[in-house]
């Protein structure tokens, strides 16, 4: 008799009164505001505008899901196209199944474009991003908990994941590969946060740190799944994503650290320095009229010809200078 486990819910919906809830969807949307609200906060701290962060998230974040949905159903693609399956299953993405790496790359497109239409650097958005979409992800890996989904291998452990009987599924204990993602994405946001700090990251170098490490967990975690799969040459079809991903990242640390060091100065227009500037209004306080009258009045006095005694007395020296010689 197993004495510890973390139990599954009973249902993947909340009721919400007499309207259902999909955890899974409740955990993608709350982690989406934590992305946006903690992404705020940094580049408003890098020198962008309150806002920005927002406005592009509205083209990121549709643009995502699509892309992790494709991926999903692309890469599994049995699951809703095979003998006895049905294709419109393909579109119920509150059922759970989103691709990170369609997620993240369509996301990056969508991105583009609003960053492209605020005439800001995709590179700096997506560095002040990094840190939010990795708590983002720890937050949306709670809703496979909520569909008893993406279990590792059976396991007696106390931490083990009690599934119950399902469709595809056989009732048991399994290691929680969901929890062990969730608590990777963590440490991983809180890397990208210390050596944003440290090195003080730029052009697209703390996104970059953000996907090797994510691909460094995700690969020992992939391998522990017993969910149906594509393998190569032995290995889940993810983990070689992973493998080839984390190279990817580390080279462009690497090169881009030689190309481009440092970080950006200017992140956004109308930032302070952004047209050359000091970043002030233009606005007058009195005081430059005073300095200019002031001035007016010393140049006045430079340019005025001399007259009276004064006049007299150097005239009369020079004269008598004059009649000496």
């Amino acid at each position: 008799m197993e004495l510890a486990y973390i139990p599954s819910p009973s249902s993947g919906a909340i009721q919400l009164g007499p309207l259902p809830l999909r955890g899974y969807a409740l955990c993608i949307i709350i982690g989406v505001f934590v992305a946006v609200w903690y992404g705020n906060k940094r580049w408003v701290a890098r020198g962008g505008k309150a806002g920005t962060v927002a406005d592009i998230a509205v083209w990121a974040v549709p643009f995502g899901l699509i892309g992790g949905r494709l991926y999903h159903v692309i890469t599994d693609y049995q699951l809703y196209f095979s003998e006895g399956q049905d294709w419109v299953d393909a579109f119920k993405i509150w059922e759970g199944g989103l691709g990170i790496w369609g997620a993240i790359s369509f996301g990056a497109v969508g991105a583009w474009i609003g960053c492209r239409r605020r005439g800001i650097p995709l590179p700096a958005w997506a560095d002040a991003l990094a840190p939010a979409i990795a708590f983002a992800q720890a937050i949306g890996r709670w809703g496979n908990w909520f569909n008893q989904e993406l279990y590792g291998r059976p396991t007696d452990l106390p931490w083990a994941l009690e599934i119950s009987e399902g469709p595809n599924r056989e009732a048991g204990l399994y290691h929680p590969t969901f929890l062990y993602e969730s608590l990777w994405c963590v440490g991983v946001a809180l890397l990208v946060i210390w050596a944003d700090r440290r090195f003080r990251l730029g052009h697209g170098r703390a996104f970059a740190l953000y996907v090797a490490g994510y691909c460094a967990g995700r690969g020992w975690i992939e391998y522990m799944r017993v969910d149906e799969a594509h393998e190569i040459l032995g290995l889940r079809l993810n983990v070689w994503t992973s493998i080839v991903v984390f190279v990817l990242a580390v080279v462009y640390i690497v090169v881009s650290a030689r190309l481009r060091p440092g970080r950006e100065e200017i992140v956004e227009p109308g930032q302070p320095g952004a047209d050359g500037t000091d970043g002030t209004d233009g606005t007058d306080d009195g005081s430059d009229g005073e300095s200019a009258d002031a001035s007016d009045e010393g140049a006045d006095a430079d340019t005025k010809p001399a007259t009276g005694p004064n006049l007299d007395k150097s005239t009369g020296s020079a004269a008598a200078s004059a009649d000496k010689a």
